[in-house]
């Protein structure tokens, strides 16, 4: 199988990409970088967006058998205006562009990311894929972020939206964020830490990236999350007790939106979703719980 990854030496792309080629298939990555020096395989080659042309896109993306669209800036930074600008136009223009050079009628599928922000804050409800979106700036760019993908159905492509909830793994991500806090005895729940928390294992994304790859009959969005949510504040306990640190200190919910403005909202979400369709395709987590999670995660350290 020959595959496409857009952000291929991104957090989660890297990943998936050696993950890919450990697997014996063909990975064409995409990136903002010039040239790459992280993946050295014969398997695997690199297009720079800053010097790639419509056309020679298009020529690469008419001989794969899977698109992976990973592209967008990190969510985890305080937001400027300028910055929120960026946030949105490196989803939906990239997205637009490698649609835009799809070939017509090959069959080719797509797992479009997305995120869990496309449902907004809904407190304790449940959340399933077929759960309305949210009204703020997460959910808004989810929502354009998903339409351009959805064009790509009119090519005659197969299109998955994953929606991803936070992914943890110890090589980058929110994980890395969190594990310094704790090490620096200052981790602890966010605001009352009552909100419930998406996430799902690097592992498990992998390779539920490949299911939905791989199980033609699986279209539309798709959740990304771990069959187990858990509340910030649970959260913070398995933390604290994995590295034998305290977890009982709170970081204020002013003091979030002071120090990270808009952003400090998002943290302070709570989106309890389920991957109802994931599990009723037979999908099998290896990590469920957040302590399993957790314990893998920091024994990688």
């Amino acid at each position: 199988m020959k595959v496409f990854i857009s952000g291929a030496l991104g957090f989660v792309g890297h990943q998936l990409s050696e993950h890919l080629l450990d697997q014996g298939h063909h990975v064409i990555g995409l990136g903002t970088q010039t040239k790459q020096n992280r993946i050295e395989h014969i398997n695997f080659s690199y297009l720079s967006t800053t010097t790639l042309t419509d056309e020679e896109l298009a020529n690469s993306l008419a001989s794969v058998d899977a698109v992976v669209n990973l592209a967008g800036k990190t969510i985890l930074k305080r937001w400027t205006q300028s910055y929120k600008q960026q946030i949105y136009d490196s989803r939906i223009l990239t997205t637009r562009r490698i649609v835009e050079a799809l070939p017509i009628g090959k069959d080719i599928s797509m797992c479009s990311a997305s995120a869990v922000g496309y449902y907004g804050s809904c407190g304790d409800t449940i959340i399933t894929e077929q759960s309305p979106p949210g009204n703020d700036f997460l959910a808004r760019v989810g929502q354009d972020w998903e339409n351009e993908a959805w064009r790509a159905e009119n090519r005659g492509v197969r299109v998955v939206a994953a929606r991803f909830g936070i992914v943890l793994g110890h090589t980058g991500g929110a994980m890395q964020k969190m594990i310094t806090a704790f090490k620096s005895y200052v981790g602890g729940p966010l605001g009352d830490g009552s909100q419930w928390f998406p996430w799902i294992h690097i592992a498990d994304l992998l390779t539920a990236i490949q299911f939905v790859i791989e199980n033609r009959e699986m279209t539309g969005p798709v959740n990304f999350c771990a069959p187990n949510p858990v509340r910030n504040l649970d959260l913070a306990k398995a933390m604290g007790q994995a590295l034998k640190k305290p977890s009982s200190f709170p970081t204020p919910a002013f003091m979030l939106r002071l120090a990270m403005g808009e952003f400090g909202n998002t943290l302070l979400a709570s989106q309890r979703v389920t991957p109802e369709k994931l599990m009723a395709h037979g999908f099998q987590f290896k990590f469920d719980t957040i302590e399993s999670a957790v314990a893998d995660i920091l024994n990688s350290e």
